[in-house]
């Protein structure tokens, strides 16, 4: 039986994470909406986005392991107010800078490449307009694959 890739494998490895977070940033310090949300990033920033998204795409445990947790991403975004439109540029940037990149695009690699764009971004907005959140310091990193079939909620 052939093994699946992981979406991190499909994509095209580290490299490939690394520039398309390069190349995002990019267009986004050249935003009007989102420029001064990012200009104060620090230098690391983006490395650690990549290497975060790999890790979440299935790929090696950079973030996790040197760089921090999911609970320490999610406090970044505590009180920044991120709203709605602020969300659907961000998205808007990604994807045209993985089309840009030549992602892969088949219908089941961009299905699942955006569904995660999706759930993160709309997270960080929830994240953003809370001071403080309930959250074990240890809570395992998101991982993301090719989908799930079933619907929303499924009983036992």
């Amino acid at each position: 039986m052939k093994k699946v890739p992981t979406l991190y494998e499909w994509a095209g490895g580290m490299p490939v994470f690394e520039e398309l977070i390069s190349k995002f940033y990019e267009r986004v310090l050249k935003d009007a909406l989102l420029e001064p949300i990012f200009k104060h990033m620090s230098s690391d920033h983006q490395l650690h986005v990549a290497h975060f998204m790999a890790e979440v795409f299935g790929g090696p445990k950079m973030y996790s392991k040197d760089e921090g947790s999911h609970f320490k991403m999610i406090q970044k975004h505590l009180s920044k107010h991120l709203n709605e439109a602020h969300r659907k540029q961000w998205v808007y940037l990604l994807i045209e800078t993985a089309d840009e990149l030549d992602l892969p695009d088949d219908p089941e690699f961009r299905s699942a490449f955006v569904g995660y764009i999706e759930w993160g971004t709309r997270l960080a907005v929830m994240n953003s307009n809370l001071s403080e959140i309930e959250m074990a310091p240890d809570e395992p990193m998101p991982k993301w694959g090719w989908g799930e079939v079933g619907g929303p909620y499924v009983e036992d």
